[in-house]
């Protein structure tokens, strides 16, 4: 167990040592954290010493000169410059929270970036606007669309949050696979086997091999297979590409650049770096907020008691797992299995950084 102002402090150090600003390194540093807290283990603080290898491969610039290179009153381009997505995406999604407060919403497509850690970090920067904030981004190309054998879209997560009165905010954050590469590289760390749907080979049949992807498999879509939706989970994952890099310049399907340093991005790319998509719509262009945040209350309370089925005694809503993992979290410390502990350390040896 380690506590979350000493990774936090290490992170922050860590980019600070490969040179990143100290507002940068500050702001990378929460965003990382802000999965750990949130049970989303798969992208905190075990993607550091990724991040830190993309930056030796000269594939994310500590220093760069984010910029809107396209707007109108309410939409943007924004120009991240090859940055770490931690710091790319908050930029992008308050210009989008400001496009909202002119004129009532906000729409921000992002090219140039990197990995922006998980979508509801930058999702909820809108709650304390009284805004309904939307995320998401593509990413290295891993899944398979029904039908196919060909890795062409990555996991493509969705995040959007909505503000309510005295109920905590409705938080959805999910991967439109059935579940995300992070989570397969948790069960390889633990020597465990994959859920069946999650994978399949490089012929395309079904596996329970976590390391299915790595052999020259791919993941699965959400739904897993034609028979249980996966074909909803493929469009929903092809939107996200569309919205995230062909509205934006950034690299699409098969262009876009994997995470690990170990694989060159492809020779022959479409667009610029990886991109994301960013939502700030503000509750009282549409109705009161109030009234609006008394009304989702209602809705909250009304999902909350329904009926359990036999084995499980509450109906969760989106949001409510991470939240309580947060608090449990602050107090009682992050846990980091022996694989990342490990992973973290020497890269502090490496960069002088005490762990």
């Amino acid at each position: 167990m380690f506590t979350y102002q000493h990774l936090l402090s290490f992170t922050e150090n860590i980019l600070l040592a490969i040179g990143h600003s100290k507002k940068d390194a500050t702001l990378g540093a929460k965003v990382l954290l802000s999965a750990d807290l949130r049970g989303v283990d798969s992208h905190g603080v075990a993607r550091l010493s990724g991040y830190v290898r993309l930056w030796e491969a000269k594939r994310v610039n500590a220093k760069p000169n984010i910029r809107i290179v396209h707007e109108t009153p309410s939409t943007a381009v924004v120009d991240g410059d090859g940055g770490l997505g931690l710091v790319v995406a908050p930029y992008a999604m308050k210009v989008a929270i400001e496009k909202a407060e002119k004129v009532g919403t906000g729409w921000v497509s992002v090219k140039g970036s990197n990995h922006f850690g998980i979508a509801g970090y930058h999702s909820m920067m809108a709650l304390e606007k009284d805004m309904i904030g939307i995320s998401m981004t593509n990413a290295s190309p891993l899944v398979a669309p029904t039908f196919s054998t060909t890795r062409l879209l990555g996991t493509n997560p969705i995040s959007v949050a909505i503000p309510a009165k005295t109920q905590p905010p409705f938080v959805a954050d999910m991967a439109t696979t059935t579940a995300a590469n992070g989570k397969l590289e948790i069960l390889q760390r633990k020597n465990l086997e994959a859920p069946l749907g999650w994978v399949q080979e490089k012929d395309g049949t079904p596996t329970t091999n976590a390391n299915g992807v790595k052999d020259g498999g791919a993941l699965l879509p959400l739904g897993g297979d034609r028979e249980h939706g996966s074909h909803k989970g493929y469009s929903l994952g092809a939107i996200v590409d569309i919205f995230s890099a062909v509205l934006s310049g950034a690299n699409y399907g098969p262009w876009v650049p994997p995470f690990v340093a170990f694989l060159s991005p492809p020779a022959d790319p479409v667009g610029e770096g990886i991109g994301h998509f960013f939502g700030a719509m503000r509750v009282d262009a549409f109705r009161p907020a109030d009234e609006f945040k008394e009304h989702m209350d209602n809705w909250i309370s009304t999902f909350r008691k329904a009926e359990t089925v036999k084995g499980q005694d509450r109906v969760l809503i989106p949001g409510d797992p991470e939240r309580e993992m947060e608090k449990e979290r602050m107090e009682s410390g992050i846990p980091l299995l022996p694989p990342v502990e490990k992973d973290l350390r020497e890269l502090g040896e490496k960069l002088g950084v005490a762990f």
